[in-house]
């Protein structure tokens, strides 16, 4: 068995634990000595012990003389929990592969200066893009202080996200609706326009064919605070339901809908619109650091012209509606020019049912 053997099972360790370690990232650790697996462990939950002490409470003794693999760099600071480095080299390994440094670059190549200064070997960038692909979601929240957006759609194969009636039930199949709510299981918040509350009154709760689920906090996008207070949005016994306001709002129902349990959220407007940057930014500190965008057409659209896309979903039905007034996922005036459209990169083609889903990285607009 060589490294990327074994640091493929440290990180399949780690995704097995998506959505439940947010803010922290994802890690996975696998202990072998003498080509036998004798430690593994993953951080399944902030605040509780790290992959890699999962990983030598199981190897124990035997650890010593062993090698470390780990998907992250061992953490070298004090916070919830010990330092992670302080650990390995106590335990006595000989050898350990990280798959990616910390990106925090305040941080970043501590934990393995204090390894080799203990004189263990280090190799560093083993499957390193698969774990920085893992970790995404924590990278764009470190380096930027920001959560990272994904943009959820379902069309049509002509690309329609409703009839011209409004219509929209259902465009995909069964699998493909399941799918969205193992992504809503992941993430910590769901953003809708008012629009999209107003139309179609729905819940945004995680409903997963098994059972169980985590309910994201519900974000609402409602300048004029324009939602109907019989909205199933506003039950928070549910879910946290958030409402990101402008300064038009009207005081005596921003007073009521926060007697009910649901927080107002003020931010600046920018061409009569709430300013998305400014959302971002109150949404991060508040604990918001994954987050799925399942708006209409117009917020869709605000969120791609503005260059706030981290990751597309797209799920296709092989259906056609046509329709030249039939809404499509990306509405508002777009961009004039060809040339100007987003690319997307690192493209995933999925069959999900009977639907296909693409997923895909925008090419940056601008820089963050």
């Amino acid at each position: 068995m060589n490294d990327q053997h074994y640091m493929q099972l440290a990180l399949n360790l780690a995704a097995m634990a998506k959505g439940r370690t947010n803010p922290n990232p994802l890690v996975g650790a696998v202990i072998v000595k003498d080509g036998r697996i004798i430690g593994q462990g993953a951080h399944l939950k902030a605040g509780e012990p790290h992959a890699e002490v999962h990983a030598f409470r199981m190897a124990g003794d035997a650890a010593e003389g062993s090698t470390l693999y780990v998907t992250l760099e061992p953490c070298s600071h004090h916070g919830r929990t010990p330092p992670c480095a302080e650990l390995v080299v106590r335990s006595k390994v000989k050898r350990v592969v990280v798959a990616m440094q910390d990106p925090n670059p305040l941080v970043a190549g501590r934990g393995i200066n204090l390894l080799q200064q203990a004189g263990i070997e280090v190799v560093v960038g083993v499957l390193e893009q698969e774990a920085l692909r893992l970790n995404e979601r924590f990278i764009k929240n470190i380096v930027k202080q920001r959560p990272f957006v994904v943009v959820k759609t379902a069309m049509t194969l002509d690309g329609k996200i409703a009839a011209h009636t409004g219509d929209s039930r259902w465009i995909t199949g069964e699998a493909a609706r399941a799918s969205v709510h193992r992504l809503r299981d992941e993430v910590d918040g769901i953003l809708v326009g008012i629009g999209t509350v107003l139309a179609d009154d729905p819940e945004l709760t995680t409903r997963l064919p098994e059972g169980g689920g985590r309910n994201p906090i519900r974000v609402v996008l409602d300048r004029r605070l324009r939602i109907e207070e019989t909205a199933k949005v506003l039950d928070t016994s549910v879910a946290p339901t958030w409402i990101v306001i402008g300064e038009e709002a009207d005081p005596a129902k921003a007073a009521r809908l926060q007697e009910r349990g649901v927080e107002l959220i003020r931010v600046p407007e920018r061409d009569g619109r709430l300013d998305l940057e400014a959302t971002l930014d109150a949404l991060y500190p508040k604990g918001i650091t994954h987050l799925l965008v399942e708006g209409g057409a117009q917020v869709n659209g605000a969120f791609l012209t503005e260059g706030l896309i981290d990751q597309v979903v797209s799920y296709i039905a092989p259906k056609l509606i046509g329709g030249l007034s039939a809404p499509t996922p990306y509405g508002g005036d777009g961009f004039a020019k060809m040339a100007e459209a987003v690319t997307l990169t690192d493209l995933r083609v999925e069959t999900v049912g009977e639907d296909l889903c693409v997923i895909g990285y925008p090419a940056r607009l601008k820089e963050d």
